[in-house]
């Protein structure tokens, strides 16, 4: 496999990034980025200054990732979303001066392994998004997102739980969940969800 960097997208040198991932037309990846293996950066996307990214992302159209965040393996940035780095911006200190980037300290969001931004949905650091969640389209996320949770809203609340392959999952009752897709079973324990049985090739095919 190879790297494919088309000719109107704009990367630092100093990014690595991995085998088969992809950058697309006007995208722009900044310096000391580390991109992961299979990754795919859509048109207009950035990717700010030493953002990390695992392996199989994917980061669509006019997404905007914004230095210090962290995506784990396999995840999903729907179209035109924002990961914030700002806690209280301002173009200027109360002097009135411009501010410089040393007048200000970047915080990042952090997308665990699996999870799922839609488009247009902003996150606003100091903020993580665990592992397998969803954020629906349009969604403001300004507090931590459980694994496997889907939240939706602004600001975004849980409405369900999801599973691995991220349709909502069926309650058995007694805090078990199943994913009538893939058959794996969850449990939830005080809010916590947590995958306990995952469906064996033989039962995904019976």
């Amino acid at each position: 496999m190879t790297v494919r960097i088309v000719d109107s997208a704009d990367v630092a040198e100093s990014a690595q990034i991995g085998d088969g991932s992809s950058v697309w037309h006007l995208a722009q990846v900044r310096e000391d980025v580390r991109m992961g293996e299979g990754c795919i950066v859509g048109r207009g996307a950035y990717i700010g200054t030493g953002v990390r990214m695992g392996d199989n992302c994917k980061v669509q159209n006019y997404a905007l990732v914004y230095e210090p965040a962290e995506l784990g393996d396999g995840v999903f940035i729907g179209p035109a979303v924002v990961l914030t780095n700002d806690t209280f911006p301002r173009a200027v200190n109360p002097d009135g001066s411009l501010k410089s980037a040393h007048d200000w300290e970047p915080v990042g969001v952090t997308i665990r392994e699996g999870a799922s931004i839609g488009a247009r949905a902003v996150c606003v650091a100091p903020v993580t998004v665990g592992r397998w969640a969803t954020v629906a389209a349009g969604s403001v996320v300004t507090r931590d997102v459980p694994d496997f949770a889907l939240v939706a809203g602004v600001p975004a609340r849980r409405i369900k739980w999801v599973g691995r392959a991220g349709v909502p999952l069926e309650d058995l009752g007694a805090g078990t969940w199943r994913c009538p897709t893939t058959g794996d079973l969850y449990e939830e324990t005080e809010g916590v969800l947590a995958l306990t049985a995952p469906a064996t090739a033989e039962e995904d095919d019976a």
